[in-house]
């Protein structure tokens, strides 16, 4: 399979305005991966406060801070080469439950945004006669798309793969959520992946999600009918519990003003 490498810039601004000190955790700085290397990356803070950088128990990089008082804002930039290959083979297979890996076990259970234990008859009603693997998780991504309206703005805070089957639309992680959750009721492991895609209209942060298949994860979109778009991804987790880009500790926060650009080089 023909691999072609691009080179991304992305960046991302988020301001705050602080009333009292306020502990809190960000997700915002890549990491190197088999589809993706991170060449360089900046990130500041204003003012200038003390940060203490891990990773979680998924190997995602975790900012922790204290705000202060005030206006707060930060600022990262980063530089990744990023693999852009042809869409997810179409005979990848189902990789049987006693052959996956450990770690790729926990993306088989229900969690608090997806569900699964709930979707086992609608799942099966989905993918039909489809041959098992692939095909099983692009009758889904092909359901969410024609069934799951994606509207920016239309769900400001994390709901359920059930919430989002009642409503019927959503944003990008809503609907990956609620395709995480067929998934996983078709013995298919499925995470949810957040980061920054090229040309996304409009810009912003992005959810998509990631089955086993074959042995590796491979990225499919409900949001998009194009899943070859490049893309950066920061961070993955069980559901949107896991992969927030930032966490507050206190009376509630929300962003000013938030800005995200992502370019070709």
């Amino acid at each position: 399979m023909e691999i072609t490498r691009h080179r991304l810039r992305a960046s991302c601004t988020i301001a705050f305005d602080v009333q009292i000190p306020t502990p809190m955790i960000f997700m915002l700085r890549p990491r190197s991966g088999p589809t993706q290397w991170v060449d360089s990356d900046k990130y500041r803070l204003s003012p200038s406060v003390a940060v203490s950088e891990a990773a979680d128990s998924f190997g995602n990089l975790r900012q922790r801070l204290v705000a202060p008082v005030g206006k707060f804002e930060i600022f990262t930039s980063t530089h990744v080469v990023v693999d852009s290959t042809p869409h997810t083979p179409k005979g990848s297979s189902f990789v049987e439950v006693l052959d996956l890996p450990n770690n790729v076990l926990v993306y088989l259970l229900p969690s608090r945004y997806c569900e699964s234990d709930r979707f086992g008859d609608m799942a099966s009603e989905i993918v039909g006669e489809s041959q098992i693997g692939y095909a099983q998780v692009e009758a889904i991504t092909e359901w969410v798309r024609a069934n799951v309206a994606n509207n920016a703005g239309s769900s400001t805070y994390p709901v359920s793969a059930v919430e989002i089957n009642e409503r019927r639309e959503g944003v990008c992680r809503d609907l990956a959520q609620i395709s995480i959750a067929l998934c996983r009721a078709m013995c298919i492991p499925a995470r949810l992946v957040v980061g920054y895609m090229h040309a996304l209209e409009p810009m912003d942060v992005h959810a998509w999600f990631e089955a086993f298949l074959d042995g590796r994860w491979h990225p499919f979109d409900p949001t998009v009918v194009e899943t070859n778009s490049l893309r950066i991804a920061i961070a993955h987790g069980r559901d949107s519990a896991d992969v927030a880009i930032y966490n507050q500790y206190g009376p509630m926060l929300l962003p000013d003003s938030m800005s995200v650009n992502v370019d070709v080089l």
